[in-house]
């Protein structure tokens, strides 16, 4: 009985070295692009409004969407920073050392504002459900579930701020604009967006209304 129980012990620490010798899998690995296209925010948002606090998860994600917030600065988001009179701002504070700034906001976010704010008890604009501060974990638990119900695979809550450059450059807007909404010190940090946006190539090619090249 004891050599069984030898054998099945060695078995075991087998097993668990083994395991512990597995490298973890990189971004690359897990996933080929680290962001969500505007379609995919879309159909996140839509899996939200489904949650049991649909109006504070779908706000959620649009705010950060259309503002590039971090996770950090998202769940520390305070209502002093938000002003829905006639010229509705958002006074965005960065973390990581980034520049702070002010954005306009747009009437579907000033109207979920609003009906947030007539319950709001607590500083904070997105708060649990007793009522404290949301935190960074638990943005990562609702955001994981709603990109479960929406059928995208393995979302987290940097998957945000990345496609709001992105979504930008497409519209045409110059990098000096973008880093400024973006609060990024750095302008190589903004640099990626324009490299990578379609709009660079617009019209690199031209064709006649019959389908045949013409010089530009």
């Amino acid at each position: 009985m004891k050599r069984v129980n030898d054998i099945v012990s060695n078995a075991r620490n087998l097993s668990a070295s083994s395991g512990s010798c597995r490298k973890p899998r990189t971004n690359a690995e897990v996933r080929t692009r680290e962001y969500l296209t505007e379609t995919e925010i879309d159909r996140l948002i839509k899996a939200a409004r489904a949650n049991r606090y649909s109006l504070r998860d779908a706000t959620m994600i649009l705010m950060a969407f259309r503002h590039g917030l971090r996770a950090a600065e998202l769940v520390d988001l305070r209502w002093e920073q938000v002003e829905l009179g006639r010229n509705a701002v958002l006074r965005v504070r960065r973390v990581k050392q980034g520049v702070p700034s002010v954005h306009p906001l747009q009437g579907d976010e000033m109207r979920a504002l609003r009906e947030l704010k007539r319950s709001a008890l607590s500083p904070f604009v997105f708060t649990s459900e007793r009522g404290a501060p949301f935190t960074t974990a638990g943005l990562a638990r609702m955001i994981a579930r709603a990109g479960e119900a929406a059928k995208l695979t393995h979302v987290h809550p940097r998957c945000f701020a990345v496609p709001c450059g992105y979504a930008l450059a497409n519209r045409g807007h110059d990098t000096r604009a973008l880093q400024a909404y973006l609060g990024h010190k750095n302008i190589q940090h903004t640099v990626r967006y324009t490299e990578l946006s379609a709009t660079r190539f617009k019209d690199f090619w031209h064709f006649s209304e019959f389908g045949s090249m013409r010089e530009p």
